[in-house]
């Protein structure tokens, strides 16, 4: 199969996903359909741009194709993958609850600091769902234990015993430093939370996935800032 070929079927395709994504019945030019999408989607605002350049390409092959055995642009091979591509994570997005499944150490609000340093030196985790009895307390991380520590050598008055997490949690710059979502968002709207945190002021250490995500059921799963970077 040809280049140009390969290229149609996978624009025709993602045409038919913008479609579904914003339900339109009728016909609309696939400009109009970006722009509509990109309103729902975070993935097509993403490929926003690969998207408009593939349209003035495809008007190029359909336009100016003088038979069906010559085109007047024939795309890279390059470019070609790329439209493939991203018709297959349009048509099916990894879901957070696929990617990032996987059993999720919590501690109790009781637990000594203690406990979560040899978890920080052991497994190099730095985020910790933090829990009275089932009910979800708040997430401590490195940054709160730090000021923690920071409270006491700046005062020159070091703590007689090791402090508890519930300790440690009031010493967190921002006790809403956590979301919960459910499993079946993708990987894409992850990365949205993240963004619009950061941009309404309010940075999420981690994403916490139930669910449906909501805090009283079970964790399943937890994503942070670094995981979402090392996502393709």
């Amino acid at each position: 199969m040809k280049n140009s070929d390969r290229f149609l079927t996978a624009f025709n395709r993602i045409d038919h996903t913008l479609r579904d994504i914003i339900g339109a019945k009728d016909f609309m030019p696939f400009y109009r359909l970006i722009d509509q999408a990109k309103k729902k989607n975070p993935l097509v605002r993403k490929y926003e741009d690969d998207l408009r350049s593939y349209a003035d390409l495809r008007n190029a092959i359909v336009h100016h194709r003088t038979s069906m055995d010559f085109v007047i642009a024939e795309p890279h091979g390059q470019v070609v993958e790329k439209i493939e591509r991203i018709d297959e994570v349009l048509a099916k997005p990894k879901l957070v609850g696929q990617l990032f499944r996987k059993r999720v150490m919590t501690f109790q609000t009781t637990d000594s600091l203690k406990n979560v340093l040899k978890a920080i030196r052991k497994q190099k985790y730095t985020q910790f769902p933090v829990y009275d009895d089932h009910v979800f307390q708040g997430l401590i991380t490195t940054v709160g234990i730090t000021n923690w520590l920071a409270t006491f050598i700046t005062g020159k008055i070091l703590p007689k015993q090791i402090p508890t997490l519930l300790d440690i949690l009031h010493h967190e710059n921002n006790e809403m430093n956590f979301k919960f979502i459910s499993r079946y968002i993708t990987i894409y709207e992850a990365e949205e939370i993240f963004k619009q945190g950061v941009e309404r002021g309010r940075r999420f250490e981690a994403l916490l996935i139930t669910e449906h995500g909501k805090p009283h059921q079970k964790l399943v799963g937890i994503v942070t800032p670094i995981d979402i970077m090392k996502v393709d």
